[in-house]
């Protein structure tokens, strides 16, 4: 079985970027980790960036399939077993509810009733690669939410939720329950939780080095040399950066 990241390392992935911590997976060969398509869902509705930190939890999953009419009327809602709304009482605290729509936003996966649900209930975000109908309303909670677009049919004119936590592909990215979910300002990520620790670790090393190159970059320094550091010049100013700024 593999052991959860430590609370250091999820610490560490609220603060890095999604474009850093894809490069990282790259350098191991893992070139299919973002998930395609989805952005958070108040950047449709004009919500300012913040500087709060990134959505990062464990992977719950749910999987929709194709609707069949006989099976999806309205009073399927009614069935207190509904995997739709066992998945929302059922998704642990910390976690991080991720949809497979089958990439289809033409009906909605959720909408702001359920979703306030899963963020009274301690979630640590929800993403969906179709889309969540009242978004206007979602954009405002506090839970990080990431969709495709807004969408505002109910689940059952075309989706059938069917499966809960078990492996699941949204937006062309395979994810297994308790792989490490980040999401910042532009995308959403996938981290295998065996690698999360080391993961973690070479993302804040990237990002003080980033840091630093950006600061040279805006005083006017030549990326040639610097971004790589291929210079030893420039790999001397590096170290005396960081032990100016205590990093």
């Amino acid at each position: 079985m593999t052991s959860a990241p430590s609370i250091s390392s999820i610490n560490i992935l609220k603060h890095v970027s999604v474009a850093t911590l894809a490069t990282a997976l790259y350098r191991r060969g893992l070139r299919n980790q973002v998930i395609q398509n989805v952005m958070p869902v108040r950047t449709h509705h004009g919500v300012p960036a913040t500087n709060t930190p990134n959505m990062v939890g464990p992977a719950f999953t749910l999987r929709y399939i194709p609707a069949r009419e006989d099976r999806n009327q309205l009073e399927e809602f009614k069935n207190p077993n509904h995997p739709q709304r066992q998945a929302i009482e059922q998704c642990p605290e910390g976690h991080v509810m991720v949809m497979d729509s089958r990439k289809d936003a033409r009906a909605a996966s959720a909408g702001e009733i359920l979703i306030t649900r899963l963020m009274m209930r301690g979630g640590a975000g929800v993403v969906t690669d179709g889309g969540f109908r009242d978004s206007d309303k979602i954009a405002a909670l506090t839970i990080p939410a990431y969709h495709q677009r807004p969408s505002s049919p109910t689940n059952l004119t075309l989706h059938e939720a069917y499966d809960i936590n078990v492996p699941i592909g949204c937006g062309d990215v395979a994810v297994f329950p308790g792989d490490i979910l980040v999401g910042d300002n532009d995308a959403v990520i996938v981290i295998p939780a065996a690698l999360t620790d080391e993961i973690a670790l070479e993302a804040q090393e990237m990002t003080v080095f980033e840091d630093f190159v950006q600061e040279e970059v805006e005083r006017g320094k030549t990326i040639i040399g610097l971004y790589p550091c291929t210079l030893e010049e420039n790999k001397t100013a590096f170290e005396a950066w960081r032990k100016k700024h205590n990093r």
